[in-house]
């Protein structure tokens, strides 16, 4: 089977994340990057899915030459093939980047065969928008299930399985479909020495981003005020009792 897995580059989680001046975008100035711990589950299944049923699987992103980076990271754990649509700036809104992508599936899929499986992460990690591979499936004219914790191949159907609020739904979808998947749904393997150098090795396809820009516009980002926590030492030892039970007192615990 042929599985395609479409990835982002987004700042390392867990960073400090700074906005620029003109509160346009995220300042990169002192940022890791990687990708999206939803894509990453979704490379690890497509990887997977090849190992169990055979066949090629291939990654794809839209952004900056640096984005080469995560798309070698996913060679290094057994993607076979790599492609960069190369843009000037770190992001193009949802529109543009779905009608960018759906292009480029097209282009590949003209010369080297429809994939069976089109996979994205549930939401990216930076804008969390939810939207680009349910544009995509539309675009492509495939079925599409979003959430995705569970993923089984049954001939020419795939069963895709979300959790929900009454427990699981389960959905069977013929292919080629498109499917959305969430973090948990397997876990991510790390690359290998010889996994890393294979990676250095791997072509890495480039082809034009094309896509005129959505209704979507960027306004300001806000960036939420810090939660600070402080910790006060009421005392050590019997010098600490009386403050313990003035505060005691003052929580209304000391009845």
């Amino acid at each position: 089977m042929r599985v395609l897995v479409c990835v982002k580059r987004v700042p390392a989680p867990g960073a400090k994340i700074n906005i620029t001046a003109d509160g346009q975008a995220v300042d990169t100035a002192y940022l890791a990057f990687t990708t999206s711990p939803h894509e990453e589950c979704a490379v690890e299944a497509a990887v997977q899915l090849v190992e169990a049923h055979g066949g090629e699987s291939t990654v794809l992103t839209l952004g900056p030459a640096a984005a080469e980076e995560q798309l070698r990271y996913a060679a290094s754990v057994g993607v076979t093939g790599c492609v960069l649509l190369p843009i000037d700036v770190a992001d193009w809104d949802p529109q543009r980047t779905a009608a960018a992508l759906t292009e480029a599936i097209r282009t590949i899929e003209a010369t080297d065969g429809t994939f069976d499986l089109v996979l994205f992460g549930n939401e990216s990690a930076d804008s969390g928008n939810f939207q680009i591979g349910v544009r995509v499936a539309h675009a492509l004219g495939r079925p599409m299930v979003n959430g995705v914790k569970g993923i089984e191949i049954d001939g020419d159907s795939v069963r895709a399985r979300r959790e929900a609020e009454a427990g699981v739904e389960v959905y069977v979808l013929p292919m080629p479909a498109v499917l959305g998947v969430k973090e948990g749904i397997n876990l991510p393997r790390y690359p290998t020495m010889k996994g890393r150098l294979n990676a250095k090795k791997v072509a890495v396809r480039q082809l034009t981003a094309s896509g005129e820009p959505g209704g979507q516009q960027m306004v300001t980002l806000l960036q939420a005020a810090e939660q600070v926590s402080e910790t006060v030492i009421l005392g050590r030892g019997a010098d600490a009792a009386s403050a313990v039970v003035d505060l005691m007192e003052e929580l209304g615990l000391s009845k």
